[in-house]
Parts: structure tokens; sequence; C-alpha cells
């Protein structure tokens, strides 16, 4: 009933009619607001990282459902401005908006002007009578200002009607003398920043704030309204649009350092192992302090794929949320975003036409990863690079993302600085008040290209004569405040000059100041950078130990009713291998790693698509009760007095956006074992970008280490293209192994592909137990996490036993080994059954079980043993161009003096064939290369 369709008059004796059934009950039943009803577990008990959100009561007073039913037809006039009111707005800073909108014509609604009208109840804070003309002023002035508010698709009546109520009352609310003076001063030195480096640094490319400097108002205003609501820490990912104004500003960054950078001088201290990033990318991490409150900012490190920060941003805020505020196993007491808020930076280009953001906001009410609601500002330059928005999107606003999840916009005229901290102010209290994201949209212009060595001339003339007419923000803004007299001019030289010499004096450090190595503090303190050499961890645990935790692993409670499939092929059966000590499944070595984990007291997290289950019906960490839907997690009820715990998040179909939240989540908490597991290898790459630039080179580029473990199931079993392979000659061509000499554990990522369950028990347990953090790269298994072949024993993970690089062939007698042949992964399985099968006595089978680092010493100790060997083969499954052979081949020849043949498939363009012959056949071919 809010919305009027365009150009059809409304039939009043019919609005009447509808008002008259729907009002009495609307009088007689409160409205029950429940967002999330429809999301989330169907679980009265609670599961270990969620809990549903406490249903509330909303009703309108009577007295205003009587006032709008009395004046219906005006009631819809004014929802008119509250839904269509920001197409008429000046928001725009480069053109008048001279828009008509037909919704907004009185006429429409049979309003006549010669009569008087009582708004009381209708408008916030508006008790009077007044004639049509005075009611259209009025509501022009509230909603076609500089602020332009998109709510009236927000999910839950409450939030609408609050929405409008904070929004009129906003605009008869203006600050105070002291903020408008601080505010000039922010914007002021800002400028100041930017001129001081053109002067000093005219070649350098430093994405300045110039035409977006009201976004401090924006930042200041947002980290003083969340420490005043009780917010201890802020989260950051930030664009490159003015990233050193606010570095250096309000986020206190050294401006020697970046002095220092621009001059081709380390951000970090020399006897560190690093390789820097850009400018652009700098980060900081401050506490800020407003009266009494104080709150720590935390800016993320970045890459050039800029909006990739923002999922990690929100992993890292749940992460850190969760270590402040421990939570119950089965329930939790706080609301996400109490003590920790995500603040995301976009561009509007980016924004737009980024479907990371689109994956981000999809996990925005998802349970494991909601975190309460992030407050996000579009620094809206109105130009991508050169693109002008118009021809960048397909969309009225770069923020129509948002309403996909029903999300509230906040549009505000950049050159309107005193409108930016109100638009800042209303995202704040909306954000937490009802722990949902929101969007500022803060329209500006930028001085110069996309950096400050570009010519914007060439592709935009009409846009940047308009812009180089203007002057600038900040100076306007000044003026403004001498005109009222809240400053003199002579205070704003002062300003302008004061931060210009503490530049100058930060300029004269560049060669003696010596920056500070930000990493192992607080939760990191204690950990080390990862050393050259190679070294050996014992992972093994005591059997007794075993034994109970594999027990605790499927135990439920007598009333919980489990599938009887499962009770039978996964319960008993674990239950009987663990008894004799024998026939270990992955499963099973998977349930025992977690488990003495958290008997250790680290946490885990296991994510992705259907983990709680498994892809392939193998893990069922998570069961349900087949009676009423309820979850229970056995590994969160190993004993009453369990401090570590394990969040099972069954993740959305996206794979981007939760390897990003993953990452994030890795790197603010070292001692959560995070595992990312992919429905299929094939699958990751959808989050090729978080791989490229974080997740392999995080630790090298920014110091940030990360323990994140990616399994990704590979193997050629028939399934074709996408279904087959984890591309690891991918990950092996992105690692920073030496082909030249051996490698230490300093490597940038761990590379693995197990073939026994005992070897993926010890790499999970090695990810914790090292005093140091690396992403692991685990070509998992398939097709043999059921076969028999493919177990190991409580012996294989026992005190004394660790993760294995190498594994050695006990089957033959070395004195009679003519042929040895290397593999690594499941294909061993295959070899040694056709070996068996033919009866084959003089070959060899070397499983390289790691194959980043390489392990060049374990390898020359099996080479070692074989010394009538004549024939040395590397036999794989992927195709010549894929799988291991371009990564081995020259190491073995410049590091184990081994010339290796190679046997596997052809060369192809496609991952593997979708024709189930001709895949045998290549099977075949393979086994014949390889024993020939």
């Amino acid at each position: 009933m809010d919305r009027v369709l365009r150009g059809i008059p409304v039939n009043r004796s019919k609005l009447n009619d509808v008002m008259a059934t729907w009002l009495p009950i609307l009088r007689g039943t409160p409205l029950v607001v429940n967002r999330f009803q429809c999301r989330g577990y169907r679980s009265l008990k609670g599961v270990y990282g969620y809990s549903p959100e406490t249903t509330r009561d909303f009703s309108l007073p009577i007295d205003v459902i009587n006032k709008r039913a009395e004046e219906s037809n005006l009631f819809r006039f004014i929802s008119s401005y509250r839904e269509y009111g920001h197409l008429q707005a000046q928001l725009n800073p480069l053109k008048v908006n001279e828009r008509v909108v037909s919704e907004l014509d009185p006429k429409l609604y049979g309003l006549l002007d010669n009569k008087k009208y009582n708004i009381q109840g209708l408008i916030a804070g508006v008790n009077e009578t007044c004639s049509l003309e005075e009611i259209v002023n009025l509501l022009k002035k509230k909603y076609c200002g500089h602020i332009g508010v998109e709510f009236c698709y927000l999910p839950t009546q409450e939030e609408r009607e609050w929405f409008a109520s904070e929004f009129e009352d906003l605009h008869e609310k203006d600050l105070t003398p002291e903020e408008c003076i601080n505010l000039a001063k922010d914007m002021l030195k800002s400028q100041a920043f930017d001129n001081f480096l053109a002067n000093k640094y005219q070649s350098v490319k430093r994405y300045g704030g110039e035409g977006a400097e009201s976004m401090v108002g924006f930042f200041t205003e947002a980290f003083k309204g969340l420490a005043e609501a009780g917010v201890q820490e802020v989260v950051l990912g930030m664009a490159h649009r003015g990233r050193l104004n606010l570095l250096t500003g309000t986020l206190k960054y050294p401006p020697v350092i970046m002095f220092q950078k621009m001059k081709g001088l380390p951000e970090f201290p020399p006897h560190l192992k690093f390789t820097g990033d850009v400018l652009s990318h700098l980060v900081n991490s401050v506490d800020l302090e407003f009266g009494e409150q104080s709150l720590h900012v935390t800016m993320l490190p970045n890459p050039s794929h800029l909006e990739a920060v923002n999922p990690v941003a929100c992993g890292k805020s749940r992460a850190r949320e969760r270590s402040l505020n421990k939570r119950n196993p089965n329930k939790d007491s706080a609301l996400p975003s109490d003590k920790v808020v995500c603040v995301q930076v976009h561009g509007d280009a980016a924004l737009a036409g980024q479907g990371v953001i689109q994956e981000t906001l999809a996990m925005s009410n998802v349970p494991h990863f909601s975190i309460g609601g992030s407050l996000h500002v579009s620094i809206n330059n109105q130009v991508g690079y050169t693109t002008p928005g118009e021809r960048s999107r397909s969309t009225v606003y770069c923020t129509d993302v948002a309403k996909m999840c029903s999300m509230p916009v906040i549009h505000v005229n950049g050159d309107h600085p005193e409108a930016v901290v109100k638009a800042t102010r209303l995202a704040v209290k909306y954000q937490r008040k009802f722990r949902r994201d929101v969007f500022v949209d803060l329209l500006c212009w930028r001085r110069w290209g996309h950096n400050e060595l570009d010519n914007p001339r060439f592709t935009n003339p009409s846009m940047y004569t308009n812009i180089d007419m203007r002057r600038s923000v900040p100076d306007i803004y000044a003026e403004n405040l001498v005109s009222r007299g809240l400053l003199s001019t002579e205070e704003v030289k002062k300003i302008t000059a004061n931060h210009t010499s503490f530049l100058a004096d930060q300029f004269k450090l560049i060669n003696s100041y010596v920056p500070k190595a930000p990493h192992f503090e607080k939760q990191w303190s204690g950990f080390v950078q990862a050393p050259s050499a190679v070294e050996v961890w014992d992972t093994g645990v005591d059997a007794s130990l075993l034994k109970f935790l594999g027990a605790k692993s499927v135990s439920v409670p007598s009333d919980f009713a489990v599938h009887p499939q499962l009770k039978k092929t996964h319960i008993e059966s674990r239950l009987k291998k663990l008894s004799e000590g024998v026939n270990l499944d992955w499963a099973t070595a998977e349930a025992l790693a977690m488990a003495s984990l958290l008997h250790e007291g680290f946490d885990v997290r296991i994510c992705g698509q259907d983990v709680g289950r498994g892809t392939f019906s193998q893990r069922h960490c998570m069961f349900v009760n087949q009676s009423d839907d309820e979850m229970y997690i056995p590994l969160n009820h190993i004993s009453e007095k369990q401090t570590a715990h394990i969040e099972v998040a069954n993740s959305i179909l996206s794979e981007e956006a939760v390897l990003g939240f993953e990452y994030g989540y890795s790197i603010e908490s070292p001692n959560t074992l995070c595992i990312w597991e992919a429905q299929f290898g094939d699958f990751y790459n959808g989050a090729q970008i978080m791989i490229d630039t974080m997740v392999s080179s995080g630790e090298r580029k920014w110091l940030l280490q990360s323990g994140l473990t990616m399994v990704l199931p590979h193997g050629y079993d028939g399934a074709g293209p996408e279904h087959s392979s984890c591309h690891i000659e991918r990950f092996l061509q992105n690692c920073d192994s030496s082909e030249t000499a051996p490698d230490g554990e300093d490597v940038n990522w761990v590379i693995a592909n197990p073939t026994t369950p005992a070897q993926y028990f010890h790499l999970l347990r090695r990810q914790m137990l090292r005093n140091y953090r690396k992403p692991l790269i685990i070509a998992g298994p398939k097709m043999i996490l059921r076969l028999p072949a493919a177990t190991s024993s409580l012996q294989d993970m026992a005190p004394g036993t660790h993760f294995l690089p190498v594994i050695g062939d006990g089957e033959v007698n070395a004195d009679d080994v003519r042929k040895v042949v290397f593999v690594s992964g499941k294909h061993y399985y295959t070899l040694a059954a056709e070996r068996e099968a033919r009866g084959i006595k003089d070959t060899a089978i070397i499983r390289l079980e790691a194959l980043c680092p390489f392990p060049t010493n374990e390898v020359n100790s099996e080479l070692a043993k074989y010394k009538k060997a004549k024939s040395f083969v590397w036999s794989q499954e992927e195709h010549r161009n894929m799988g291991s052979w371009s990564f081995v081949n020259p190491r073995f020849a410049n590091l184990c003096s081994t010339k290796l043949q190679y046997a596997g498939r052809d060369v192809l363009g496609v991952t593997a064939v979708g024709v189930g012959q001709v895949h045998k056949q290549e099977n075949e071919s393979i086994i014949e290369q390889t024993f020939s």
C-alpha cells in the first residue's frame, strides 16, 4: 500500500475499503519481528558459532495508525517522498538535478491546494497543521536536499519506521561549532598533505583525496560514533582513493615511512624476509581516543584487486569478535559486532562491477559468516579509471547491489561536509541498532585522473572542464566557517601552515628513521618467521587418547535419532576400527587430528560447501536428528571442561569471498586451525584472486602469516573436466621453491599430496604445533577416501611419528630393483595394484607426499638405496602440461642428479577428457609407459 503506480490516480473509495479491512487487525495484533526466521538452522539448542536472533515485538502506536487511516492519501504522498525523494535530491556536486519524478506530484494523490492538513504523527518532529505547499516544501527539504535515502525495501516495518523517523529528525540536528571547526581542520590537513606530496613527489602516483576531502568527515564521525557506542575495534578494508590521507591523518601513520617508500626505501626493518608492497597498499593499526572512549582501528593490506579485501576484513572481524568474547559452545550470549565492526571502503566503479562484493554481501546474514553488519562507504568519484558512471554499470546508483540483501543506502553530496557527517551518524545508528549492513554513497569528484600522472581530459573533457573551474572543498568550507564567525582567516592559514611544517619535519627524517616490525604482537606473540632449514615436528598422539577422542567424535545423546545408515557405516564402523587400531580411514584420521587439537586448546574452523557432511558423504562431523532436524556436533562435547571448539561452517556457493573470509580469519587467529575445503579441487579457481594476491604472497608482501589449510579433492576418476584436477601445477608454479638449492621451511606455502590418512593427520596437527604459520595446500582424496589399501593404524599416529615428505617402497628388495618410479598422490595405488597383478619385482615405487618444500634430502636417501637401478620414471595421471612434472623434473636433475623419464597423459588444453572410453585408454597408456 506504500507504492503508487506511475500515472494512475488514487481510488480513495477503494483505499478506504482496504484500510477498513486491515486496520482492526493492525490495531489488535502487534507485529512480530524476526528477520531470520526463514534463515539459519532449525535448531532450538543452538549450533556452535551461531544463534538465531531473539524475536522482538513491534507495533505502531494506535494514534499513529488512526492518523494514517484518516489522512490515508496524505500519508501515501509522504510515503512517496520516502521512497522516491532521493531521485530528486541534489546529490551530485558536478551538476544540478533537474529530474522530474511523477510519483512526487501531490495531484496524483487527490490532495487539495486550499486545504490545511494536520501532519502530526505523519512526519517525525512535526506537530503542525500545514498547507499543501508547506508540506511539499518540508518534504523537499528533508528528502530532496544534499542527502537522499533508500530504505523502503528494508525487511521489517520496524526498520522502515525507524529509518524514516531518524532521517526526518536528522536535518534538525546541526553540528556543534566545535564539530564544524574540527571537520574543517581535518579537511585542511588532508589538502595540505596532498599539496605537500604534489610539491615533493611530482612523479609519484598517490591517488590523493582532492575532490573527496569530505571523506575524512565520514571516518572521524564513524570512528567516534562506534567508540561512543561501546565498540572496541574496527577492521578497515580501504580503497586507493585518499588512503594515504587517511593513514597519515586520522590513523597517525608516520609520514616519514611514506616518504621513505617514495624514495625507494623499505617499509619494514631490513633483517626480515619480505618483498614489501607498493605505496598505495600501506597500512597501520592504531588506538584512537574519543574523550573517555578508545577505539583500535586496523587497516588491512590489500592488493590492487581492491574489493578483494572486503571478505578478508569480514573474516578478520568475526575472528576478532570471537576472540574478544569467547562463546558458549551451544549458544552465543552476545550479538555479532558487539565489540568489533567492519568498515568497508569502496570505489564506485569497483562496487558496481566486482562480483566479490555480491558474494560478500550474500554471506552477511549466513550462519558462521555473519559479523553483525558492516559499515560501507563508496568514495564515488563518478568515474572509474577513465569510464564515467553512466557507462560503467547498468543501475542508477553504484550502490544498487545493496538492495540484493535489502540494505539501506544513504546518498550524500560530498561538497557538503556537514551533510556527510550527518549521513554517517545515521548509518552508525542504524548499524548499532539493527546489526545489519548499511551503505553511505559519498558522491564527489577527483581533481586528477585515475592517478596524478593521468590526463583525464583525453576521455572526459566536459566533466573536467567543470572540475577545473571548481575550488577545493576544504577551502570553500573553511570560508563558510569564517563567514559564520567560527574561524578567522588567520586560523585557517595557521592550520595549513602547521601541518605543512609537521610534514616537512617528517621529511627531514627520511635517512635516519628506522621502521618497526608490526608483526608478532598480541595474539601473535611467540611466533617467528619460518627458518631456512628443514624441520621435523613430532605430531604423534598416544593411542589410548586417540581411541577416547575417536569414540567421542561419534558419540551422540541417547535420545538423538541418527540416520540408520550412518549409525552402521559411520559410527559403529569407526568404533570397531578404533578398537582394533587398524584400517582407519581418512574421515577418522581427520576427526582424530581435529579432536586432539581441540584437546590441546586449539580451536578448529572447517568451512566450505556442505563440509558438515562432506562432498563425498565421508565426514559427518555434524549429525542431524532424524526426528526434528536438531544439530549435534560431537567434537564440541568431548568433555565438560572443554575450552576449544570446532565451528562447522557450511558456506554459500562461493569460492572467492568465502576463501577470502577464511584467509581473514586465519591472519587474525593463529591458534585456530582454519580449513577451507572445495567441493572439488577444480572449483578453487573461482578464488584465484585471493590465492594469487593474498594466500600465496601475504607474508612476503605484508608480513602477515596465515595457517589457512586448503583441501582440494583431486584425482582422475573419469569424471571429466572440472571434477578431476585441483590444478596442482598452478600452486607449484606460484611457490618460491628453488630449482637449484634445497628448500627450507621458509617457502611461501606448503603443497602436499598425501596418500594415507596418517599423513593427513600429521599435516593438520603440524599446522598448529609449529611456532610459525604457513598456508597448506592439500591435494585431497576422493576415490581413496574409502579405499581399503589407503588406510592407516593408530601406530602410524603414535608419539614420535610425523609427516613423511617421502614414503619409500617396503615391498621390494633394493638389490633387485632396476627401475625406480616416482609418483605423487592417489596414482600410487593404481601403479601398486598393477605391479602386483603383473608380478613385477624389479620396480620400486616412491611416493612424494610433499612437493613444496621439495624433499631433496629424502629423495636422495631413497635413490641411494637402489644402486643397480638404471631407469628413473616420473609417473602421473595428469596431462604433461599439468600435474607435477614440470616442477619435479628440473629439481631431480639439479638437486638429485637424476634424469627422469615421463609417463603420463600427453599435453591437452582441457583438464580431463569427458569420454569414458578415452579416459580408460589413457589410463592403460600411462601404465604401459610406466612399466614397459
